[in-house]
């Protein structure tokens, strides 16, 4: 625990003390969620962004975004310092925590490091601090897993000597329209005046508005079933994706015909990756069977997006089969690694999952996209990409719906093939009306 000790003072003082610069707040994790926040942040307050990578401070410091998703003029006219050294840490008086929260290679959530961050700020906490936590977990781990740790490591007391908050983040990479100061915030703390200060902090950068939640349990379970209702819509289109192929139906067809009613969802069949809605659930069915209760309907949603690489795979194989083509003899190119259109992010691609079932069949997958890292690449995933696209392709998958994809057409297309056209469309982005004899455009 730090010596330095400030009085408790009002909501109102606190606020003013914050928006004069005395007190300075910091924002732990400067990934996708954490840096935009926190030069959101800096144009109102004194800013210290922390993150436990050096090579990443150093970036920012040169005003890079290490995730690719803000462009060097972000960092401009910012009261904000980049550090990677946890001590600095005793100089804020509110501190928010944006850090990752996956799963394990068994899909159990892995919370070491929200309790690695809860731990840093917990050795520099100071009595009248607030800690705001944004990382998504399930209902119940801020004030039981998270406040324990920031006891023991600062010696105070909760609630008497500092308080919490949860806001949940719900940045949407590569969304240009919708950032962080135009989604609508939500916002829980420890006791009325601490959620006085969180909501005026937050309310000073957010446009779009502030949701007080009636408390930090019901925050967290709002975050967590964003994204969980979300997979379990998508798992009924691919499962429905699955159920019409057998029956020789285009399931695009289907949805669209279907769409025509006024309150049908429209959702899409697809690949589920990304940080959120392939993740967040687990979450929930984790806290949930540590209740006593097995979860049905989320779990089988899980299991069905989960498949969905497989279930590729094992489409593009008979088509090849069908075409009287070896698979182990056959060179498949695929457009896109990145978990979504448009991003440099590769972090839980289910592409990867798709390349990875090729080739267990024996086929030469050749990957290639031009916003992904090939280094990150072959580092998270030991997976080599091609930097040019090459010729001869005995069928191409278009996995990501990136610009420069939807640019190409099925011209482009042929003239790669190394015979008839055999396209793997998964984003259902090509006129299927322009196919020629022989030639298949595959999607879900």
């Amino acid at each position: 625990m730090t010596e330095t000790s400030e009085p408790i003072i009002s909501a109102i003082e606190q606020l003013q003390a914050f928006r004069n610069k005395k007190r300075m707040l910091s924002v732990i994790g400067l990934g996708y969620v954490g840096l935009p926040l926190a030069l959101e942040l800096a144009k109102k307050f004194r800013v210290l962004g922390f993150d436990i990578s050096d090579a990443r401070v150093q970036m920012m410091r040169n005003k890079q975004d290490p995730s690719e998703e803000l462009d060097s003029s972000a960092f401009e006219g910012k009261d904000i310092t980049f550090t990677s050294n946890a001590n600095d840490l005793v100089k804020a008086s509110f501190h928010i925590v944006a850090v990752p929260t996956p799963v394990d290679a068994s899909r159990t959530p892995n919370l070491k490091p929200l309790f690695g961050a809860s731990a840093s700020v917990g050795k520099h906490l100071k009595r009248g601090d607030i800690v705001v936590f944004e990382s998504t977990v399930y209902p119940g781990c801020t004030e039981e897993d998270c406040v324990p740790i920031l006891e023991k490591e600062s010696g105070l007391n909760y609630p008497e000597d500092f308080t919490v908050g949860y806001s949940p983040e719900r940045i949407n990479p590569g969304d240009k329209e919708h950032t962080v100061d135009k989604i609508l915030k939500i916002v829980s703390a420890t006791d009325n005046e601490t959620l006085k200060v969180v909501a005026g902090i937050y309310g000073d950068i957010i446009t779009a508005g502030i949701y007080k939640a009636a408390s930090i349990k019901v925050a967290e379970a709002a975050k967590v079933i964003e994204n969980s209702q979300r997979d379990v819509n998508i798992s009924f289109v691919n499962e429905l994706s699955i159920i019409f192929r057998q029956m020789g139906i285009d399931t695009r067809d289907v949805l669209e015909a279907a769409g025509t009613k006024w309150n049908f969802l429209p959702f899409r069949p697809g690949l589920v990756g990304g940080h959120c809605i392939s993740v967040d659930p687990y979450y929930l069915l984790h806290k949930s069977v540590k209740m006593g209760y097995d979860p049905l309907v989320i779990a089988s949603g899980r299991r069905i997006n989960d498949q969905m690489p497989a279930f590729i795979a094992k489409e593009l194989v008979q088509a090849l089969l069908k075409a009287d083509k070896n698979p182990k003899q056959s060179k498949v190119l695929v457009l896109g690694m990145t978990f979504k259109e448009n991003v440099a992010d590769i972090r839980n691609s289910k592409v990867v999952d798709v390349v990875r079932e090729l080739m267990e069949f024996g086929v030469n997958v050749q990957i290639h996209d031009p916003h992904a890292n090939p280094n990150e690449v072959a580092h998270e995933y030991g997976l080599s990409m091609t930097e040019e696209i090459g010729q001869n392709y005995d069928a191409i998958i278009v996995a990501v719906e990136h610009e420069r994809f939807k640019g190409m057409d099925l011209e482009k297309f042929r003239s790669i093939s190394r015979d008839h056209l055999l396209l793997f469309d998964l984003k259902g982005i090509y006129d299927r009306s322009q196919i020629q004899d022989g030639e298949m455009i595959w999607r879900l």
